[in-house]
């Protein structure tokens, strides 16, 4: 995995950053924590300069989630809850529910997206409420871009400051990785099994 990541990123440069960190975010294939440091690390080995890494890296990111952003947004807030009452159980939430989580985005709306960007499955789906709720395009594209740029710009440093031990970013933070997502299926699960309709 980490040669062939290697050499498409050798190959395609700024171009192939952007486009794994794209399809990351789109469907994740490969994680972030594996491409930003072996981006870093080929620019420490005088590849892809590291200022380009780091910015094809975050505008890949920015443009994964506007993906799904605009997929939401299509999907408004009438038919979330019309898929709500249809397949509460499934989506572990009953209207009630649906009602505050979209009164506290409406609050919060910003930070929550910022934040996102930095917790793994979150990153990817964070997008799609933001979507729902209409959330302005233009912070939208702000506070996401800004997450997506510091967390793409972290694992890129760490790899070009590691260069050969690059590995030692990922054996750190693929277990927490891991661990964040394993909670969040378990979370889901005791959703699943706890749900219960409007009264």
């Amino acid at each position: 995995m980490f040669d062939w990541i290697t050499g498409i990123l050798e190959s395609g440069g700024a171009w192939a950053i952007a486009a794994l960190m794209f399809l990351e975010n789109v469907f994740p294939p490969i994680p972030s924590e594996l491409i930003m440091p072996l981006a870093g690390f080929n620019a420490a080995r005088g590849g892809t300069p590291i200022w380009l890494a780091i910015l094809a890296g975050g505008l890949g990111s920015l443009a994964g989630a506007y993906f799904w952003y605009l997929i939401g947004r299509a999907f408004g807030p009438i038919r979330m809850r019309m898929l709500v009452m249809r397949h509460g159980r499934w989506l572990t939430m009953n209207l009630s529910e649906l009602d505050r989580a979209e009164a506290w985005f409406q609050r919060h709306g910003a930070a929550i997206v910022f934040f996102g960007r930095f917790i793994p499955t979150v990153r990817t789906l964070i997008s799609i409420p933001a979507g729902i709720e209409r959330m302005p395009q233009i912070p939208f594209l702000i506070f996401t871009g800004l997450g997506s740029m510091i967390w793409s710009g972290a694992l890129a440093l760490a790899g070009y400051v590691l260069e050969d031990r690059y590995e030692q970013v990922e054996q750190w933070v693929n277990p927490v990785s891991t661990a964040v997502v394993l909670i969040i299926v378990a979370v889901y699960i005791y959703r699943v099994i706890r749900w219960k309709p409007d009264a």
